[in-house]
């Protein structure tokens, strides 16, 4: 497969980035893997040979990270689904050897605000209760309608404009963003400055300035807007967090700091697969001819699941630090010590799927580990699914000739943040 080049600026940012300069290089065990290593330049959907070398020395493993710390890094499923709902773990950023996914050097002090992800029971708990009716099932299903709507205005606008056409800003960023928008109470006259500020926050190689200011700048927002929903609430999420705060049952604090996760949240990941899961398919004609035809929803439900495993935008795994000793796989991971869970390599671990490598819309990929698992999955993991149900099947269809614009080399892939997915995907039809 023709692929991305390596000379992309970002990618040598990263590199660069990636080494130590603590000047203890000549100190660090160097049979122990570099992490994270780059992509690979092969195939763009795939975990690097690199990575997937980690998965040859074993379920698990440590790695060299920055500035020579040695987390252990877990590449089985098994182990994974174990340790994911293992309370002996710790998700507190602000834990001395946490395995940040940022280097410190583009880390900034806010990294603990972006509230309950970064929070261990019972603080995450209370938290997490706050709003979690917002995301059940059978509420999310009742704005399927509303999603379809949405969906289809955005592609005649798309159709409208000129080609060729970027997916990303036509509709990969519009849809999600207009969503989680709606069901906040976050006017969508802003998604241009939260998009932006969102952005910065998801680089893995923005300054530490400006990650602070794109970090304070959603915040102050945020802390505006749940004022003006004390003064004046509507039916939104954002009304009922200023409800708990004039209850007293949150402070201010804490009902912005919820917001920013969940506007960051319910439109960077999304958008990310939209775009990742498109081209995707584009490449694999006969898997979008199915997904375009489908007359069984299920059909379309399958095929969300195995992009989800097959993509595994979160990329650079989930972090937590290790409260207590803890045996896994033969091994003693002690208190204290980073622990990185590889998720992209648990979804294509050959024990769990078969031909792990091969997008199969017809598998049951349910397995997947996309959303994490335990206290810490994901909360809107529900919406995700729904509006992937909804904008695959209805951009083919409305679109059956739509392919890229430019070829694979071309298409700018995120290798400098900390979700993957695509800058940008000119398409055409």
């Amino acid at each position: 497969m023709t692929s991305p080049s390596d000379t992309d600026e970002t990618r040598s940012e990263i590199d660069e980035r990636r080494s130590d300069t603590d000047g203890t290089r000549s100190e660090i065990d160097e049979t122990v893997p570099q992490f994270p290593p780059p992509r690979s330049a092969a195939c763009p959907f795939d975990p690097s040979p690199e990575l997937r070398a980690l998965a040859d020395r074993g379920p698990v493993t440590r790695v060299r990270s920055w500035g020579g710390s040695t987390p252990w890094a877990v590449t089985g499923h098994a182990e994974q689904k174990e340790l994911l709902t293992d309370p002996r773990l710790s998700v507190d950023f602000a834990a001395p050897n946490f395995p940040s996914p940022i280097d410190p050097r583009h880390s900034h002090g806010g990294a603990t605000d972006l509230s309950f992800v970064g929070m261990d029971d019972p603080e995450h708990a209370r938290l997490r209760r706050m709003i979690s009716g917002t995301f059940t099932i059978k509420r999310v299903e009742a704005m399927r309608p509303t999603v379809q709507r949405m969906t289809d205005e955005i592609i005649d606008r798309m159709l409208a404009g000129p080609r060729p056409a970027d997916l990303v800003q036509a509709l990969a960023l519009p849809l999600p963003s207009l969503v989680i928008s709606q069901l906040l109470g976050v006017p969508y006259d802003d998604h241009e400055f939260f998009q932006a500020n969102s952005k910065v926050l998801v680089s893995a190689t923005a300054s530490g300035a400006d990650r602070g200011s794109a970090h304070t700048a959603l915040i102050d927002y945020l802390d505006a807007l749940v004022s003006q929903k004390i003064a004046h609430p509507g039916d939104d999420l954002i009304s009922k967090l200023g409800a708990q705060v004039r209850a007293g049952e949150l402070t201010a604090r804490e009902a912005a700091t919820m917001g920013v996760l969940l506007l960051l949240g319910g439109h960077e990941t999304t958008a990310n697969m939209i775009s990742l899961g498109t081209l995707a398919l584009l490449l694999h004609p006969e898997q979008l001819e199915m997904i375009r035809d489908a007359q069984d929803p299920q059909i379309v439900v399958n095929a969300v699941e195995e992009l989800l495993r097959y993509l595994s935008i979160v990329h650079l795994g989930r972090r937590r630090t290790a409260l207590e000793d803890i045996e896994v796989a033969g091994h003693t991971i002690p208190a204290g010590d980073g622990v990185i869970l590889l998720g992209e390599l648990a979804n294509r671990d050959p024990k769990v799927f078969t031909a792990p490598d091969r997008l199969d819309i017809t598998r049951n990929a349910r397995r997947h580990q996309a959303f994490g698992g335990g206290t810490h999955h994901c909360l809107g993991q529900p919406l995700a699914r729904l509006e992937l149900q909804v904008v695959y099947p209805t951009l083919f269809r409305r679109i059956p000739t739509l392919r890229a614009a430019v070829p694979l080399h071309e298409v700018k892939f995120k290798y400098d943040a900390v979700i993957y997915g695509l800058h940008e995907l000119p398409v055409t039809w």
